[in-house]
């Protein structure tokens, strides 16, 4: 994957793509686990989906910048 991506004449990071597929992830996550009312089961919502943010974005970017 490339460092840098150039969205016109600007240069962004490569890594910017892995975040806003991990949102898209996480929101997938967070749709499938509120209509199934499994937020139930969690002490504070929020913390558990910024901690799932952080698993989905640390494995994406060990596993795609090694």
């Amino acid at each position: 994957m490339p460092l840098e991506i150039a969205l016109g004449d600007a240069l962004v990071p490569g890594m910017l793509l892995v975040y806003l597929g991990c949102l898209l992830v996480l929101w997938a996550i967070d749709t499938i686990v509120g209509r199934y009312g499994l937020y139930r089961y969690v002490w504070h919502p929020s913390l558990f989906r910024v901690a799932v943010f952080f698993v989905l974005f640390g494995a994406a970017g060990l596993l795609l910048y090694p």
